[in-house]
């Protein structure tokens, strides 16, 4: 799946969507697939990893990437991001070149909270509500999911807003050739 389509599906279909988010930033990984045997976790077969930008106080942007590699995530990072920025993130490694782009804090964690002040909990509580929100699907094509993710990001950048009006505006802006290249 490209990592443009779920770029452009995630942000209401406006051209802010394409401007790089600045100030704090949190930038978090996480696996999405449905129940199946055998391995669980990191490294199952089947699973979606996605990319989280989430700029505090304001809007998320996820993407889909293939494996987890830290190149494809940073140069992610990088293109989605200014320099200058103050990134939070967990102790992955991957993350430890953004110190060259602006300032890094890394959230260590013990027990599963945070340890000290630094935190990343914008980005998990955004996982969670997610996940939360996926659950009751049981089960999404593959082919349609960057469109799942899209539109919780969606939700969650319009969370102040009333949802019928912008909907129907965005609904009125779509012609059938552009939903067709969207979903596959």
């Amino acid at each position: 799946m490209p990592v443009y389509r779920l770029a452009r599906a995630s942000c209401a279909y406006g051209e802010h969507w394409r401007e790089p988010f600045e100030g704090c930033l949190e930038c978090d990984e996480t696996t999405f697939a449905g129940a199946k045997k055998g391995k669980r976790g990191r490294g199952a077969a089947g699973k979606v990893m996605l990319l989280g930008i989430l700029k505090r106080n304001g809007e998320v942007k996820v993407f889909a990437v293939k494996a987890r590699s830290g190149q494809r995530l940073i140069r992610l990072v990088c293109m989605h991001t200014r320099p200058g920025s103050l990134y939070y993130s967990d102790s992955w490694q991957a993350y430890a070149s953004l110190a060259v782009r602006g300032d890094r804090i890394v959230v260590r964690k013990e027990g599963g909270r945070p340890k000290g002040r630094a935190h990343i909990n914008g980005i998990e509580g955004f996982w969670s509500d997610a996940k939360h929100w996926l659950y009751p699907y049981r089960g999404v094509p593959r082919r349609f999911f960057h469109l799942y993710p899209g539109e919780v990001c969606y939700r969650f950048n319009h969370r102040a807003e009333d949802l019928v009006p912008l909907v129907l505006q965005l609904m009125k802006r779509l012609d059938y050739a552009t939903l067709r290249s969207l979903s596959g």
